[in-house]
């Protein structure tokens, strides 16, 4: 159809595309540069050593292994939370709440406490689990800090992925005789599964690349200690260690190594969220 366009026409078309590409081959040579450089400065630094040992001024030694287990300790407690109490008011909210002013309200709420800025939620979190509810800083602290944040994310996934469920389904299970709760159990769920897995994963993604609002809930220590020891003592996780390192230790090359690990972990879980996604939905087919 091009053709029959004027002289013009076809010239502002072909400046339009030529922007258009533009910008994307812009956007990817940045985004390529970014990962590159990560790759390039934290691959040569990381060692088995700096994995699996632990930081200690008396030693004079750097490790990051304290951290890891924090960021697998805090992302244990948030989920474990925010999961069932997310897809649980997903599922009130889609299949059993009749009013309608009501729904449209939570929604709001939560598309809004989405695009808060993850700091505000740290004041917030050390405000009310820190100086009202007595807790430490500490995982358990963090922990419920990053619940309140990523429950938002996890209620509007599972909402979503519960509303592409065909409505022919629900009234077919019905008209079988199947209750209420039967019917959301063995025909609506397993059909939304993969979106409520996918943004489950998503969900984890931005609890490992979390630093803001746990400054002031989870804390800065680098000391290896057990799960509930760690609940109520300070601990830094990955990206809480990266801030230490890059801006009160120095520590550059600690700082992109563990840079690298936050971007292979923040790769690995997409690819899994995409895996995920792609299976189920062969499954329900």
């Amino acid at each position: 159809m091009s053709h029959h366009l004027s002289p013009k026409r076809r010239l502002r078309d072909n400046l339009l595309k030529v922007l258009l590409y533009t910008c994307a081959a812009l956007t990817c040579c940045l985004l390529m540069i970014i990962i590159g450089a990560i790759l390039w400065r934290g691959l040569g630094n990381l060692s088995w050593k700096l994995l699996t040992s632990q930081t200690s001024y008396l030693a004079d030694t750097i490790g990051i292994f304290p951290n890891i287990l924090n960021t697998l300790y805090i992302i244990l407690v948030s989920m474990i939370i925010a999961l069932p109490v997310g897809v649980g008011a997903a599922i009130y909210l889609t299949e059993y709440a009749v009013n309608a002013k009501f729904v449209r309200l939570v929604e709001f709420a939560t598309e809004t406490l989405t695009g808060i800025p993850s700091i505000i939620f740290g004041l917030v979190g050390m405000l009310l689990f820190i100086q009202i509810l007595g807790l430490k800083q500490g995982i358990l602290a963090g922990g419920l800090t990053l619940v309140v944040m990523v429950l938002p994310t996890v209620i509007r996934t599972t909402q979503e992925s519960l509303k592409t469920v065909p409505t022919a389904f629900r009234e077919g299970a019905l008209a079988l005789g199947s209750g209420k709760w039967h019917m959301v159990r063995t025909v609506v769920l397993p059909n939304a599964m993969d979106g409520i897995i996918t943004g489950s994963i998503l969900s984890i993604g931005r609890i490992v690349g979390e630093s803001a609002a746990l400054l002031f809930t989870a804390g800065f220590g680098l000391v290896l200690n057990g799960f509930f020891e760690s609940l109520q003592s300070s601990s830094a996780t990955l990206t809480v260690a990266l801030y230490i390192y890059a801006s009160e230790r120095g520590e550059t090359g600690v700082a992109f190594s563990i840079a690298c690990i936050l971007l292979i972990l923040t790769f690995l879980l997409n690819l899994a969220a995409n895996q995920a996604g792609r299976r189920l939905r062969r499954k329900g087919q």
